[in-house]
Order: structure tokens, then C-alpha cells, then sequence
């Protein structure tokens, strides 16, 4: 059996690899356009900061060791151009221009992503840089230790755009983030971008969102960029709006493409040609909760996907469950993970959502190290299905999430989650574990047992009319009435049992206490503020 693999990267190395360990009579080739194969996309970033030390680091295989290591052909600076499928052949051009014809038995599109470069002025200059190869990442490098960088815009503020520029900033370069969007950080809901937005900015890195990008400025090097709002001072610009698929060797073939290039492929990675597969960047899939399409260009997916297609191609009967948009993210001291679907994406899915956001000590208080995670967990209300999950905090945010994947993938209810026997010791955890509390809060809010406002909620103005009571370990909101929880012991002085109450605290849970205890006492209309003042900016209005 005669294979082509079009990319050597992630995806493609991996159908290979596994294609050899599953066949090994199969006669495995990759064409790639690059000179480098599986190469840590994904860490280019942390090249930028130095936090990887060398170039190779970030070269998984070089082709010869490759070749060694799994028995595939390797063959690299090659382009290719077209694909004929009634003759199963592709046809490639090298470096030199010199082209080739390569028979198949089965194709593998593995083909990847370019980032997107908007025909706009300017971006051509010397310091005008991508972040997609290892070389866009040594050259950014380079350029700074050089010292002519002193400040410099990102255009994206998805993942690689922060990333970007937390390690610029790391480097001691002023970063400012710029994205069309309302927010950075895509796929969380606004809240959570928002604090996050923030937070940035007290770490040195101001988020121009809801900006467009216009060009760049500069007679022979990078001066200022220009937006629809301004123009802002640089030495440098990245640049990582987004990617687009790159198949566009594919558009004669009559193999079926969704809207955005990217191929569709069923749950077996096949495309309309059950001939030819297709996985990475290039090719769409679906969501695992919702079933429709989903576009997931990310390594972990890549080499999933890659898996099974090797599984197929060799007889055997892989489906693909779909992804979940699993994402995490390191900034500056804090980091921020995802699963599933936010509040957002479950409503428009249908879903009657539900949503607690808590914040939690992640590990035993009287630990060094110990800190808090913001978590905020959706839910269906009627199934008590668990939808998604966002997290933010210093300590390790994705062993929230990853068991939020496992949760979500097993069809998991709350009530499922809630007496999981998870791993405790005070380095680690909390005796309950963090997510649990987390669930038993969204269980609290379904029951009745807790009713709440949300950040969101907050933000869009639920509490006005209420009384904002600070129910805080100490007094923390100026021309607030105080109350002390532990001295709620009947009727509260100043507050009338039927007048419509706030109840606010540092991070909510001396809230939800409060709240307990006045009703006991006949408090008929108290709400908690989720999140307290931890996630929240409460003041008080002067009369």
C-alpha cells in the first residue's frame, strides 16, 4: 500500500508514524513544503522568552532521524500542487521548480495552516514578524537580543497572541495587544475576558480590543501601527490574527470544503473521497457535545486525529468522538484554561444554561504557594449536565479542566461529579477538591439552597435596587453597612426582613453563610454576589 502524506508537521507525522507501526509493509511518504518536520508550534512563544533555550529544542524529528526512528520517507522543500484523483496521483514542485508526479494508493491532507497576512501597508518592513515556523520565532528573538525592540504591538489577542506577548514583556519589551474583537481570550465568556483584560493591564500589558489593524508605519523599519483609533509607537509588530487552511491545491478536486477552506471529513477522517484523509489545521471536525462542526487547529487535536486516520487507513475502525475547544494558556502569574462550551455557546446551542462562578483556594491555605482558582462551571438546568468549565489562577488550572473533559465526555451530571474520590494532600488540594467545590456551589444555586447573581449579571445591572450589604471577614466596601456572619444570631440592625438585600464578601462563600443564617431568621429577599469583591467591582453610589 503506497501512502502520500501532504505536511510533515504535527499531524502528518503522526499518521506516519503510526501508519508504520500498524503496516509496516506500507510505503510511507511525506511531502512537505518546509525544511523542518514536527516542530513544537505551539512553543514558539516561549523561544521569544527564552524559557527554551535553543532553536533545536523545538525540532522534534529532524527528516533523517525520522526516517530512522518510524521507516518513512521524509522528503522535504516540496510544494504540492495539485492532486488528481481519478489517477491517485499528486503532482509537486521542489525548491528548483522541478515537478514530480507521486502515485498513491491512499492520501493523507495533512497540509496545515498559514497565518493570515491582510494586504495591508507596511508589512513587509524587516521588523514586521509572524509566529508559525521555528525561524518566525528565532528571528523575533534575535531582533530583540539585537536591541533595537523596545516596544511592540501584537495583532491577535487569541492564545499565541498573549503568549506572544507575556514573553515579550518577560524580555523587558512594552507590549500593546490589538484585536478587532470585543475581547481577548476567544471562546470564555465575557466576564472572564474582561477580568483577564484587567489584569493585563496591571502586568504592563494594555488589550486594545474592539480595534481594527490598518498597516504599519515606518520609512525602512517599523515606526508606529496604525488603527482605527490611532496610531500607536513600535519597533515591532506580530502578527497573529488567525490562520487559514491551506488547501487550496484541493479547490478543482471536488473534495468537499466547509466555508472557511478547511476540509470535512467524517467521524473517520475521510474525506468525500474515501481515498483521501485529512487531518490538522486543515481539515474541519466536529464538537463532541453540540455534533456540528467545530474547527479545533490546535497540536493536541492534530495528533488525535492523526492517530486515528493511521488506524483507518490500515482496516481498523476508529471514530472520532469530536473535540471539546480544550484550551490552555499561560500569562503573566496567572494562567486560564476552558472546556466545553460557555455560557454563551450552550444558550445559542439550545441548552437551558446555568452558571456559578466561585472562587476557591487551590491548595491548602497554610501551604506556601497556596493561591485561588477562579472557576466557572455551566451546566444544562433540567439534566444537571455538566457543559463547560473556565478557569483562572496561578497554580494548575488545566487539572481543572482535564477533569471537566473526562466529566463532559462521559455524559457526566453534576450529581456525578460531586462525591468523586479526588486526590488530596495539602501540597495539591483542599480536602474538598476545588472543582467539587466548585459543582457543589452550581449544585447550591440549582436547588435553591443558594440564590446568586453572577458577574455577568451583576455587570448588566441585577442589583440595582438591592442594598449592598459587605458581609466581609473585615469592613471592605466604602458607605456599605457591615454585617459580621458570625454575630447573625436574629433580626440584623438596619435591615428590614423584606427589603431586597446584596449580600458581598471577598469571594462569595461568608455570603452564601450569610445568607443561610437570615433566612433561618426570615430574610425574604437576599442574593449573594458570586465571585465577591475578588472578581468584582462593587462601590456605592453617593446620594
Amino acid at each position: 500500500m503506497k501512502v502520500i502524506i501532504i505536511g510533515g508537521v504535527a499531524a502528518g507525522t503522526k499518521v506516519a508514524a503510526k501508519l508504520k507501526r500498524e503496516d509496516r509493509s506500507a510505503e510511507v511518504t511525506i511531502l512537505t513544503k518546509g525544511k523542518d518536520i514536527s516542530y513544537a508550534g505551539c512553543g514558539l512563544p516561549y523561544y521569544v522568552g527564552k524559557v527554551i533555550a535553543d532553536r533545536e529544542s523545538l525540532v522534534v524529528n529532524t527528516p533523517k532521524k525520522f526516517e530512522g526512528l518510524t521507516g518513512a520517507r521524509v522528503i522535504t522543500g516540496m510544494e504540492v500542487t495539485k492532486v488528481d484523483r481519478a489517477a491517485k496521483t499528486v503532482e509537486a514542485v521542489d525548491e528548483a521548480g522541478a515537478v514530480s508526479t507521486w502515485e498513491y494508493d491512499k492520501l493523507v491532507v495533512a497540509s496545515g495552516a498559514s497565518p493570515i497576512k491582510p494586504p495591508l501597508p507596511g508589512l513587509d518592513l524587516p521588523q514586521v514578524f509572524f509566529m508559525r515556523t521555528p525561524d518566525d520565532a528565532v528571528n523575533l528573538r534575535d531582533a530583540i537580543e539585537a536591541g533595537g525592540i523596545k516596544r511592540a504591538v501584537v495583532v491577535g489577542g487569541g492564545f499565541i497572541g498573549l503568549e506572544i506577548a507575556e514573553n515579550l514583556t518577560s524580555m523587558g519589551v512594552r507590549c500593546n495587544v490589538l484585536d478587532m474583537a470585543p475581547h481577548v481570550l476567544p471562546g470564555f465568556d465575557e466576564e472572564i475576558q474582561e477580568y483577564v483584560e484587567n489584569y493585563l493591564a496591571e502586568h504592563g500589558i494594555n488589550t486594545m480590543t474592539g480595534t481594527r489593524f490598518e498597516g504599519v508605519i515606518g520609512d525602512g523599519k517599523v515606526e508606529k501601527v496604525q488603527t482605527d483609533k490611532r496610531a500607536i509607537k513600535a519597533d515591532a509588530v506580530v502578527l497573529s490574527i488567525g490562520i487559514r487552511a491551506n488547501t487550496a491545491f484541493l479547490a478543482d478536486t471536488g473534495i468537499e470544503l466547509a466555508p472557511n477552506k478547511t476540509v470535512i471529513v467524517n467521524d473517520h477522517m475521510q474525506t468525500s473521497d474515501p481515498d483521501i484523509y485529512a487531518v490538522g489545521d486543515c481539515a474541519m471536525v466536529t464538537n463532541r457535545i453540540t455534533k456540528k462542526a467545530a474547527w479545533s487547529p490546535m497540536g493536541s487535536t492534530a495528533n488525535i486525529t492523526g492517530r486515528m486516520a493511521a488506524k483507518n487507513i490500515t482496516g481498523k475502525d476508529v471514530a472520532y468522538h469530536g473535540a471539546m475547544g480544550t484550551a490552555v494558556c499561560q500569562l503573566p502569574e496567572l494562567n486560564a484554561g476552558k472546556t466545553g462550551l460557555s455560557e454563551a455557546q450552550a444558550k445559542e446551542a439550545g441548552f437551558d444554561a446555568v452558571s456559578a462562578l466561585t472562587v476557591i483556594d487551590d491548595k491548602a491555605h497554610y501551604m506556601p504557594g497556596a493561591d485561588s482558582f477562579i472557576i466557572k462551571l455551566i451546566a444544562d438546568r433540567k439534566s444537571r449536565r455538566l457543559l463547560g468549565v473556565q478557569v483562572l489562577g496561578k497554580g494548575a488550572v488545566d487539572k481543572v479542566v482535564d477533569t471537566c473533559v473526562a466529566a463532559i465526555a462521559m455524559n457526566a451530571t453534576l450529581d456525578d461529579m460531586a462525591d468523586m474520590d479526588f486526590a488530596y494532600a495539602p501540597p495539591f488540594s483542599t480536602a474538598i477538591h476545588p472543582l467539587a467545590h466548585g459543582v457543589n456551589v452550581l449544585m447550591n444555586k440549582l436547588d435553591g439552597t443558594l440564590d446568586s447573581i453572577t458577574p455577568a449579571e451583576f455587570a448588566a445591572g441585577a442589583a440595582e435596587g438591592r442594598k449592598i450589604v459587605d458581609v466581609s471577614l473585615q469592613p471592605s466596601i466604602d458607605g456599605a453597612p457591615y454585617v459580621d456572619l458570625t454575630r447573625i444570631e436574629g433580626e440584623v440592625e438596619g435591615l428590614k426582613k423584606d427589603e431586597p438585600i446584596l449580600l458581598v464578601c471577598a469571594k462569595g462563600k461568608r455570603g452564601y453563610l450569610s445568607q443561610n443564617r437570615m433566612r433561618y431568621y426570615g430574610y425574604t429577599d437576599t442574593k449573594v454576589l458570586e465571585g465577591g469583591l475578588t472578581f468584582n467591582e462593587v462601590e456605592i453610589e453617593e446620594e
